[in-house]
């Protein structure tokens, strides 16, 4: 079961887009207003935060931060978020990322706009049912 959902996945965020002119992404990104929490790698006093991200794609994430922040670029972070059952195509399934911070820009006062890298991610374990 698992193994279904990764692959549709990796099908799904592996998509390559048509590459345009100046654009230097070469995967689909989708416009996914997701909840995810993000903190410091390795940091463990460093609390988490919560948040939303704007899009997604299998090697990164565009993300707001409402308060200053201290992630410059290639700062490693930790992102946790959940797909949600229109991607996987069943249960919900939740995603660590382990990535890095590509550019930090200012959207608005008092708004951050976030680029990370995914350099690795894997699945987590959902609940599981009992049989029977």
């Amino acid at each position: 079961m698992r193994f279904g959902v990764e692959n549709k996945l990796a099908v799904l965020l592996e998509k390559r887009c048509a590459l345009v002119p100046r654009e230097r992404r070469c995967r689909k990104r989708y416009a996914l207003k997701l909840p995810l929490s993000v903190r410091p790698s390795g940091n463990l006093a460093a609390g988490e935060i919560l948040t939303e991200c704007k899009d997604v794609s299998s090697r990164g994430v565009y993300f707001f931060l409402q308060q200053p922040v201290n992630m410059d670029a290639g700062s490693p972070l930790e992102i946790m978020l959940t797909l949600p059952s229109e991607i996987t195509g069943g249960e919900p399934v939740r995603v660590r990322c382990e990535a890095r911070v590509q550019r930090k820009e200012t959207v608005e006062k008092g708004r951050v706009g976030i680029a990370v890298k995914i350099e690795r991610y894997r699945f987590l374990p959902g609940k599981r049912r009992r049989a029977g």
